[in-house]
């Protein structure tokens, strides 16, 4: 049993919880004893969001090369992603140096951001990601020279 103290609008409640259910407790509320109902909350369906691919998306990939090459296209050492999930921010550019540690992508995995790190110290040679994507387990997000 659990018991609270509540002050509502100057007035003072001394509650007991008494047993509570899935969709019902039994409370104590100043010593009269009432049954509270609720309805059951409605679960929700997970949803798939996917990305449309569209013509006007083609001419933005290939504008940037540099940024997103082929998969075999740079060798370099390759930071993967350890879980799926979503780029929420890639934090380096083409050509900047990072350090063994330092965030160079946040990844949001069950609805929480995680930072990947830089496990070497290097340049960045190639992104293969870009914010929005949907990564999967052990992708390939940065390629250090």
């Amino acid at each position: 049993m659990k018991e609270y103290k509540y002050t509502i609008n100057g007035e003072k409640y001394e509650v007991a919880i008494n047993e509570v259910s899935e969709t019902s407790a039994k409370v104590t509320v100043n010593g009269a004893e009432y049954n509270v109902e609720w309805e059951k909350p409605e679960e929700k369906k997970p949803v798939t969001v996917t990305r449309p691919v569209t013509p006007a998306a083609a001419p933005t990939a290939t504008a940037a090369p540099a940024a997103q090459p082929a998969a075999g296209a740079v060798k370099g050492h390759a930071i993967k992603t350890p879980l799926p999930g979503v780029i929420i921010d890639v934090k380096v550019n083409v050509g900047d140096s990072v350090s063994k540690g330092q965030t160079v992508v946040l990844l949001e995995a069950m609805k929480m951001e995680n930072n990947i790190n830089a496990d070497k110290d290097g340049k960045v040679a190639a992104i293969q990601v870009a914010k929005g994507d949907t990564v999967a387990d052990g992708a390939v997000l940065i390629v250090l020279e």
